[in-house]
């Protein structure tokens, strides 16, 4: 995982076709869930994603995700750099098959945590964001984090999911600590001051009712 010419453990090339669907990315990863329905995750599309993403990142309730003032030029840009990153990756998540959330998947030894956190063999950093919607369904924010954490550890190589989000967002550190993430300790980076968090397979499965 911490060879600086590897890919992330587990990663397939954005551009790669989805079959009888011309060029849009295949699904990567599925999971059915009892009270909601299907989840599905593909890799973003820079160009093709960018009007529908600039629409989440804008608007107020993503506040934390830290691209408020971006024009769509900018959010299409940051696609594309996150695309050709060897260290980074961004995936569109369908709700039923509809655009509902984003994800984002990067080695924290190279990316974002760099200088603040030890990574280990098998950490994989991440980010969340859900769409922003006028009819909220009760636990879909909840599944949608079930969903990208099933995902993550679905890949062998993934030991422990870390994640630094904003000391504010107080929504975002129950959901975490409801699948099982730790608090290990406040740090500052160059936007935010974070709560780094980390949780294993086991801590994860635990809040499933399952174990290895």
């Amino acid at each position: 995982m911490n060879e600086p010419s590897a890919r992330i453990p587990g990663q397939r090339p954005p551009s790669a076709p989805e079959a009888g669907h011309g060029d849009r990315p295949a699904p990567l990863f599925t999971r059915t869930d009892a009270a909601l329905g299907e989840f599905t995750l593909r890799p973003v599309d820079p160009a093709a994603d960018a009007r529908l993403l600039h629409g989440w990142v804008t608007h107020p309730k993503a506040v934390f995700w830290l691209m408020q003032d971006c024009d769509l030029a900018a959010v299409e840009k940051e696609s594309a750099r996150i695309a050709a990153d060897p260290f980074h990756d961004a995936y569109l998540g369908l709700h039923n098959g509809t655009p509902a959330f984003l994800m984002e998947r990067y080695d924290p030894a190279h990316r974002e945590l760099v200088g603040v956190h030890t990574a280990e063999p098998g950490d994989v950093g991440m980010h969340f964001l859900t769409a922003p919607t006028t009819a909220p369904v009760h636990g879909f924010t909840r599944a949608v984090l079930t969903t990208v954490m099933e995902m993550l550890f679905a890949d062998p190589a993934t030991r422990r999911v870390v994640v630094e989000p904003d000391t504010r967002n107080t929504a975002v550190h129950a959901l975490n600590e409801a699948v099982g993430f730790e608090v290990l300790r406040t740090v500052s980076l160059p936007a935010k001051d974070a709560r780094l968090s980390t949780c294993t397979r086991d801590q994860f499965l635990a809040t499933r009712g399952e174990h290895r």
